[in-house]
């Protein structure tokens, strides 16, 4: 068993009083210094993205809604996709004007991305104005190293492969008042040939269960109602830490916590999914009826050349499980098309296994290859023109599943929380299930629960009103 690195209380003390001094030094410069903080990728990033801005605001920054004016910009970045690689290297392009208005601008990116040779390299080479650059497993010591920046005047690159560890005690500024992200474990050990997470983000290392329900009883008192735990694989929390708990046992202590609030996690691996996890979610009462399931693809020999550990009847066998006990489950799922070697016949598989299924939603993805990983070597003979076709019939189906599943709401009243207004007016909220509720209504009700009565449904989202009373 690999044991998890715990940063020494000590330790965050000393970034903390970093913070302090880089609070004296700006303080030294006329204005309030403003920081602008934009987050790629998924949500453990918007949860990293969390304590980065709680170390800013240690440091004295206010926040700022865009990067023109700010006194430092950090990009946290995701290396996911090959898209979201060329999005970020296009906005960091754009910076230099920016920095050309604002000469003494401090320009950070951090995350997936940082923890590529090959990025850090163009990085070095291409885009001069770019002052730090550090990986995932550095962002405890963010305040040393831009202080190593202030104080130089040199470019500053953390990009080392240093063991992932956990650190406790960094503050925290959330953005949103009624949902929070609460992270119980870091990395990946399950090396999916197409993905790059176990290369960047480290191996597998779970908090401890007193930290985590003592952040989740905080969020309860201080009265947020959608808190969401957050892991590479939930339910491998616990294997690393040797004390005799699993993610099943974590979600019953959550749930025994005083408030009222909605449990939601992401993401589950259907190779350690099964009945202990189901039956823990249908007895507690503050678990949402919802579970984002991933498969990937409906043929095994797909799924075992993305070394994924199950099969396709395996994954049929636990959507029947999981349905038996909780049949009002919303199901979400990923599926990547065009996998390297995937023939027409085996996307055919893919097809009929969501046929089977019938997903609310899914997150459809086009095989992008990341560089260092198993795939990107793997041939590939089917053409792109082939591979686009079966995405868009693909995408085509699943929206006609959505659209019908949504229909089943109409006329219905559903427990939603009201989370805030769109631009035209309309409330924005989400049912237990997760489904997105434009509603009309007053914008008092913004943070509460209300009942909504769907009088219409699209593919994407459900309308009503406010039921009073």
């Amino acid at each position: 068993m690999r044991q998890t690195l715990t940063i020494a209380p000590a330790e965050i003390a000393r970034q903390l009083a970093l913070c302090d001094q880089i609070r004296a030094l700006l303080d030294q410069r006329p204005g309030q210094k403003l920081a602008y903080v934009d987050t790629y990728g998924c949500q453990q990033n918007e949860a990293d993205s969390e304590r980065l801005r709680g170390y800013l605001a240690r440091m004295g920054y206010a926040f700022s809604p865009t990067e023109e004016g700010a006194d430092l910009v950090l990009l946290n970045t995701c290396a996911i996709r090959e898209h979201a690689e060329q999005r970020v290297f296009g906005n960091v392009g754009a910076l230099t004007h920016t920095k050309r208005r604002h000469p003494e601008q401090v320009i950070c990116l951090c995350g997936c991305m940082a923890r590529q040779d090959h990025v850090a390299q163009r990085l070095r080479q291409s885009f001069p104005h770019v002052d730090l650059v550090f990986g995932p497993q550095l962002l405890w010591q963010f305040p040393q190293l831009l202080l190593d920046r202030l104080t130089s005047g040199k470019r500053v690159f953390a990009t080392e492969d240093v063991p992932g560890a956990v650190a406790e005690g960094i503050p925290v500024v959330r953005q949103n008042r009624q949902k929070a992200w609460v992270s119980i474990m870091y990395g990946c050990n399950n090396f999916c040939t197409y993905c790059i997470v176990p290369y960047v983000r480290g191996r597998e290392r779970s908090r401890r269960p007193e930290d985590i329900l003592a952040e989740v009883r905080e969020l309860a008192q201080a009265g947020y109602q959608d808190i969401t735990l957050l892991g590479q694989n939930v339910n491998s929390y616990g294997k690393d830490l040797g004390l005799g708990v699993d993610f099943a046992w974590l979600l019953e202590q959550v749930n025994a916590i005083p408030g009222e609030f909605l449990i939601r996690f992401m993401t589950s691996h259907p190779k350690d999914a099964g009945a202990r996890l189901f039956d823990t979610m249908a007895a507690c009462e503050k678990v949402a009826p919802v579970l984002h399931l991933p498969f990937q693809s409906g043929s095994s020999r797909v799924l075992q050349a993305m070394h994924r550990g199950y099969t396709r009847e395996h994954y049929l066998s636990l959507v029947d499980e999981l349905r038996a006990r909780i049949p009002e489950i919303v199901l979400t799922s990923d599926v990547i098309v065009g996998f390297p070697g995937e023939t027409q016949e085996e996307f055919e598989q893919t097809m009929s296994l969501i046929e089977t299924v019938r997903y609310d939603a899914l997150f459809t993805f086009l095989f992008s290859p990341r560089r260092g990983t198993p795939a990107e070597r793997m041939p590939d003979p089917m053409p792109k023109e082939q591979k686009s076709a079966n995405f868009q019939r693909l995408l085509q189906r699943q929206n006609e599943i959505s659209w019908e599943k949504h229909q089943r709401y109409v006329g219905g009243i559903y427990r939603c929380l009201v989370d805030g207004q769109g631009t035209d007016g309309r409330l924005t909220a989400r049912t237990d299930g997760g489904r997105l509720v434009h509603l009309a209504g007053d914008p008092g009700c913004i943070g509460t629960w209300q009942n909504a009565r769907i009088t219409e449904a699209s593919t994407w989202a459900l309308f009503g009103d406010v039921v009073e009373g």
